[in-house]
């Protein structure tokens, strides 16, 4: 290429001329985020922002008769954010120890129907579920849709095979332990740890996962399960008079501000 083919633009040369779209447009825009600032401005100060949806009333709340096999509190079904209003809100206390002893024997059979709590659990949510060669109680076979990940396991009893499906504390003993159950009596404690409300046939990968963790730390993978999730697990502290923590509060909210209608659960204790 030659010299003169090549052009400098020197300081003195003629700029060109700026497109007036382009100023039009910068001042369009400046004004709408001023907009939008004022409005939200707005409604925050007259309350109406951030948006919250009504949870309605409140539960009912009786006191059963005590004893294994019974809530502390029988919690009338409302909607999962009305019965989070209920809970106390409160730093986790020290784990002082903690064991799974503190909970009682694992796997009693708290409803007195014959068969032992986890197999409970395995034939109501294994579909369909086998039952060992002539027992009314063991499963041995069955399919689980399993609600933490979203996958089909097939459940096969056995040494090797049996972990693929294992039975969640859906409020985790552990956490349970930091929240208010240190105050529950040895017979209370053995009802939440049998409690069908707080337990779930589960991915054995995904309960490992989770190990102790609430909600603002661990959710489940299959993000259509959460509000479900939640609203267990809010019931189950409502029932055993538990509490959370400010951030297990917040991470219950924003799951549930998606899915405001989700309702709480009673204790799946026959009454």
């Amino acid at each position: 290429m030659s010299r003169q083919a090549v052009q400098t633009q020197g300081p003195n040369s003629p700029r060109k001329p700026r497109s007036p779209g382009r100023g039009l447009l910068t001042a369009v825009a400046a004004l709408g985020v001023l907009l939008l600032v004022m409005v939200a401005g707005w409604l925050h100060s007259s309350g109406r922002w951030p948006f919250e949806p009504d949870a309605g009333p409140t539960p009912a709340v009786s006191t059963p008769v005590p004893g294994v096999g019974k809530p502390v509190l029988s919690v009338g079904v409302a909607s999962a954010l009305a019965v989070l209003e209920t809970l106390p809100v409160k730093g986790r206390a020290p784990r002082n120890n903690y064991e799974r002893g503190i909970f009682g024997e694992a796997w009693l059979d708290a409803d007195t129907n014959g068969c032992d709590t986890r197999n409970d659990i395995l034939r109501r949510d294994l579909g369909p579920a086998t039952l060992g060669d002539g027992s009314l109680c063991v499963v041995a076979a069955g399919t689980l849709a399993d609600p933490y990940t979203g996958r089909r396991i097939e459940f096969r009893r056995g040494s090797d095979t049996s972990t693929a499906v294992q039975i969640d504390h859906v409020v985790a003993l552990g956490n349970a332990w930091q929240t208010g159950a240190q105050q529950l009596t040895p017979v209370q404690r053995q009802s939440l740890a049998n409690d069908p409300l707080n337990l779930l046939a589960v991915d054995g990968p995904a309960n490992q996962e989770k190990s102790d963790a609430d909600a603002a730390t661990w959710l489940p993978p299959n993000k259509p399960f959460r509000c479900q999730y939640v609203a267990r697990q809010i019931s189950v502290k409502a029932a055993y008079r538990l509490w959370v923590t400010p951030q297990e509060k917040a991470a219950m909210q924003r799951v549930l501000g998606k899915c405001p209608g989700t309702t709480s659960l009673p204790s799946g204790y026959r009454h």
